[in-house]
């Protein structure tokens, strides 16, 4: 069997949430015979085919970024070449050029959509973009929800609940639960108390300033480790009690996941559809704080069993969340313990690629008898 996933971004130039969610699934596929390849966009045009671990990625090069949508022309003969010898198109969504791609090039593989997240901050381009959205998820075989919380909090995926299924993200713990010596040993010297610790990319949809205002409240130490558009806001915070570190190495995140307190992610809206970094540190076995917003983050973080599940967008509730678990260390252990369970039970990149490959199967089992 022969699958291409389809994302504007991925590896080498970008190794975010949805790319190690791709990673996990194309390194698990093939690990069960599985021919996989990848194709996204490329500022770099010395980038066409690289091979990345078991699989290749292919490249399109990206001709202009509008509304955080990267735009190519060339993707879409590269696209029908790649899906053309395809048992299987894996799609990610949201991403409109690949909506019209599949549509342009009238695609008659198999098909399958993993919906990461609804359309959140292009509100003003919705209204255009649905008629487009509908009708390639109408078109499509298969439908996957990351959680069920998702499934039933989205208005487009209630569309779709006849062919959509739920299968939650898996990470393979391994690189997480036992970081290096060496790192662990750089960061007990510089960072030498207990902290509480937030780990992504810093963007419009995390809550940061809800943050940094409950570490101006609270005093406690606050450890915040990734890069992106509010990393001047964070500077500006002025905080002797907030440290930022910028972005980080796989080495040295699951070292300051290890020797962290609890782990804290503020995420304050919808954009946030699963929070791979919050299942990292259920991984970690750490207590945490998050926030219900109706997506995924509430199935990985369940309230007063793994950590502590609080209103959106409310500093002030961030900051009594955080006192609650630092006045509490054998609670915080607890909710630690359990969330490592939930995690070692439901979370596993092995399960996730077995109940997709699964789904290839039923799939292709389907199509024949399709008109």
């Amino acid at each position: 069997m022969r699958v291409l996933h389809v994302f504007k971004t991925y590896l080498p130039d970008s190794f975010t949430g949805i790319e190690r969610v791709i990673w996990e699934l194309a390194e698990g596929s093939a690990a069960r015979g599985i021919s996989v390849e990848v194709l996204s966009l490329s500022d770099d045009p010395r980038r066409n085919s690289v091979q990345v671990g078991s699989h290749f990625a292919h490249k399109a090069r990206r001709d202009i970024q509008i509304a955080s949508t990267g735009l190519s022309v060339s993707f879409f003969a590269r696209f029908a070449h790649l899906a053309a010898s395809a048992d299987i198109v894996h799609y990610h969504f949201p991403w409109p050029v690949m909506d019209l791609a599949h549509l342009f090039c009238r695609v008659k593989t198999g098909t399958v959509v993993t919906y990461h997240s609804d359309v959140v901050r292009q509100r003003r381009l919705r209204p255009f973009y649905s008629p487009l959205m509908h009708r390639f998820l109408g078109e499509v075989d298969r439908i996957v929800a990351t959680s069920p919380n998702y499934l039933e909090t989205s208005q487009v995926l209630r569309r779709y609940r006849a062919k959509t299924s739920v299968i939650p993200i898996g990470i393979d713990p391994a690189g997480i639960i036992a970081p290096p010596e060496e790192a662990l040993a750089k960061w007990r010297e510089r960072l030498p108390q207990p902290f509480f610790l937030f780990v992504g990319a810093l963007r419009y949809y995390k809550g940061l300033a809800f943050l940094i205002e409950a570490a101006r409240q609270t005093g406690l130490p606050v450890v915040v480790a990734g890069d992106g558009e509010m990393r001047d806001e964070l500077a500006a915070a002025g905080l002797p009690n907030l440290v930022a570190l910028g972005a980080v190495s796989d080495a040295d995140k699951a070292a300051l996941l290890k020797l962290s307190y609890a782990f804290v992610f503020p995420s304050h809206l919808r954009s946030e559809a699963f929070g791979v970094a919050l299942l990292e540190a259920a991984v970690a076995g750490k207590a945490m704080i998050s926030c219900e917003v109706g997506t995924g983050t509430s199935y990985v973080n369940r309230d007063n069993e793994t950590g502590l599940v609080i209103p959106p967008g409310d500093a002030g509730a961030l900051a009594a969340a955080m006192n609650r678990l630092w006045a509490d260390p054998a609670q915080t252990a607890r909710y630690g313990a359990a969330a490592s369970a939930r995690a070692k039970a439901l979370f596993t990149a092995e399960q996730m690629s077995e109940d997709y490959v699964s789904l290839y199967h039923e799939i292709l089992a389907d199509k024949p008898r399709r008109p």
